[in-house]
């Protein structure tokens, strides 16, 4: 009996081919019905929550979700490696970006009582997060696993194995989120001298790791799951041109996802040096004011010094520097 081959993976059949995952859908709606439902909570007690970060968590976070794991994609993932390939990097980069950026972390600290939102502070300073969120250990994780799930059986076993393709799925997802959630949320996540200039630095250096993957898969010369694909590749593929193929696009992908999610990055810090400039200049309008005299013991009156001549610190050295002629 001869195999069945789906029709050819144009660009419109990969558009217009769309399939269920059970799996996949109920963590689409956990996810957003919890965000939704903190929305409503911080609105109900008359705060606000920002537009924008709604539309990414809902678009970009879990519409990634979505079309990785039920478009086009998921449908020839099984025939092709490449869209396997896309798949993969788009919830281990670009998912976790959205969800990021949606800052869940902080809307569940807003929306909670105050014991839940204790708790999940207590938990993100709990010793297995701070382990796998240490910004030299979770850099790693993202090209970690996908060299695991490459070059170990993993990959071509959860091609055969639907449970296990999930459990891929939910790696891949959790990888990502481990780095990019602690960066990006306005709680304090992140050990003290993780400031902005270092978490820079640390996007920086995770958009060149994130990159190995993808030259890792493109140059390799053994075939992935070569047994797989060759046995179910369409008639006529050229097998390492798909893997090259795939490799390419999870370069592509990397370097793409690094470029917004350092540029957010750099406008925290941006944002935060003028906050800080902010509250600095309002603690120098509140405190410069006129000397005012006082009895001195023998009865004369003695003008007490300013504060920015006895104190020490960034603020009275930058007073100091302002009035050479006191």
């Amino acid at each position: 009996m001869s195999a069945v081959y789906l029709p050819e993976a144009t660009a419109g059949r990969l558009l217009g081919s769309w399939q269920w995952d059970v799996p996949a859908l109920l963590l689409v709606a956990v996810l957003g019905g919890l965000y939704g439902w903190g929305v409503v909570r911080v609105r109900r007690r008359g705060g606000s929550w920002p537009p924008a970060r709604l539309a990414a968590f809902v678009l970009l976070g879990l519409g990634a979700i979505v079309v990785t794991t039920m478009s086009g994609l998921a449908v020839y993932d099984r025939e092709l490696f490449w869209p396997a390939a896309v798949q993969n990097v788009g919830l281990d980069l670009l998912a976790p970006l959205g969800l990021a950026l949606g800052d869940p972390l902080r809307l569940a600290v807003e929306a909670l009582p105050e014991s839940g939102a204790a708790r999940v502070r207590r938990a993100l300073t709990g010793r297995i997060v701070r382990l796998l969120t240490f910004p030299l250990v979770s850099t790693v994780l993202v090209p970690a696993t996908e060299l695991t799930v490459y070059f170990t059986p993993y990959f071509a076993t959860a091609l055969r194995v639907g449970w296990l393709h999930e459990l891929m799925y939910l790696h891949l997802l959790a990888a990502g989120c481990l780095f990019v959630l602690p960066v990006l949320t306005r709680e304090q996540a992140l050990p003290a001298w993780c400031t902005h200039p270092v978490r820079a630095a640390l996007v920086f250096l995770d958009g060149i790791v994130d990159a190995l993957p993808g030259l890792v898969v493109m140059t390799h010369g053994t075939l992935i799951a070569g047994a797989w694909y060759l046995h179910h590749a369409p008639p006529g593929s050229d097998v390492h041109h798909d893997q090259r193929l795939g490799g390419g696009a999870m370069l592509g992908i990397a370097e793409l996802v690094a470029i917004p999610f350092l540029l957010t990055v750099l406008a925290q810090w941006a944002r935060a040096e003028r906050d800080g400039t902010a509250a600095m200049d309002r603690r120098l309008d509140a405190e410069l004011a006129p000397a005012a005299p006082v009895a001195a013991a023998d009865g004369t009156a003695e003008l007490v010094r300013p504060w920015w001549e006895t104190e020490q610190g960034e603020v009275a050295e930058r007073v100091r520097r302002q009035r050479p002629g006191d």
